[in-house]
């Protein structure tokens, strides 16, 4: 088992009360989340575009530019989780996979070489941002917690896209051989408890075609050292979290125009739903 980064979470306020019915939905400005009885936990925390309206004014960004960095359209594979959340606010604003002193871009080193602010960012900017990092962290923690000790364990699918025409919208894609069609983060995965769990998951995937070709599946090619979401994750559930981060090519759409492509975007929905529900029972207590 990996050693476990010191990163404590405060005590938040409860979210849910033991009174709270099995369904449920919360809708803040900030993210939708919707939670049924379940130990599958499906996240798209880089779905989001809004920004705040006093920071519209500060992005030197055009929304194509945001929007090519984002990961639209993520959260319609969350359908496969029990519980259920898009993060609508962007990455831009404030980006939930980084570690807090980090987790507000302040110059284009941090974000793809892109000069994000017209003029820079305030202390209260930059405050209120890092407010939602912290109001998330306790909210998804508090999920997780409760999670792991209705079931004794839990899956968590952190979902992402990249991006691999980053040459332009008229030059070829970047070469197959570093860009699968999706690749599995598995940098926390706990080997010795999950590993066949996450073979498995990655099989199943593979059976299940996109665009007419079976998908290209392999774990942490371009990501090899994960998100910061995972590490904290992995940090304060250790092995009773698997946590499994499909990172999605965008051959799901135009990642230049922003057009998608229903029927890949319906069929990768699909192998997910088949690859969750081929491990579920492992979850079941």
């Amino acid at each position: 088992m990996r050693a476990m980064p010191d990163i404590r979470r405060s005590a938040p306020a409860p979210l849910f009360s033991d009174t709270t019915p099995p369904a449920l939905l919360e809708h803040v400005d900030a993210w939708e989340l919707s939670v049924a009885d379940g130990p599958v936990i499906a996240t798209a925390i880089h779905d989001g575009h809004a920004l705040r309206q006093s920071l519209r004014a500060r992005v030197a960004l055009d929304d194509d530019a945001r929007w090519r960095e984002e990961d639209p359209l993520t959260s319609f594979l969350t359908q496969v989780g029990d519980a259920r959340l898009r993060v609508r606010q962007s990455r831009f604003e404030v980006d939930l996979n980084r570690p807090r002193a980090e987790a507000v871009y302040t110059s284009p080193d941090a974000c793809w070489g892109l000069d994000v602010w017209a003029t820079p960012l305030d202390d209260v900017e930059r405050e209120t941002s890092l407010a939602l990092h912290d109001r998330f962290y306790d909210m998804i923690g508090e999920l997780i917690d409760r999670t792991v000790a209705r079931w004794g364990s839990a899956l968590l699918i952190d979902i992402h896209s990249y991006n691999h025409r980053r040459d332009g919208p008229d030059a070829a894609p970047a070469a197959q051989d570093d860009n699968p069609d999706i690749e599995l983060g598995i940098t926390t995965l706990d080997p010795g408890r999950w590993g066949d769990t996450a073979r498995r998951f990655a099989n199943v995937l593979r059976r299940h075609p996109v665009r007419g070709a079976l998908p290209d599946v392999r774990c942490n090619v371009r990501f090899p050292t994960g998100g910061h979401f995972p590490e904290w994750v992995y940090a304060h559930w250790g092995d009773r979290v698997c946590t499994i981060s499909p990172e999605y090519k965008k051959i799901f759409m135009d990642e230049w125009s922003g057009q998608a492509d229903i029927s890949a975007l319906y069929a990768l929905r699909d192998g997910l739903s088949h690859a969750v529900d081929a491990v579920r029972p492992e979850f079941l207590k």
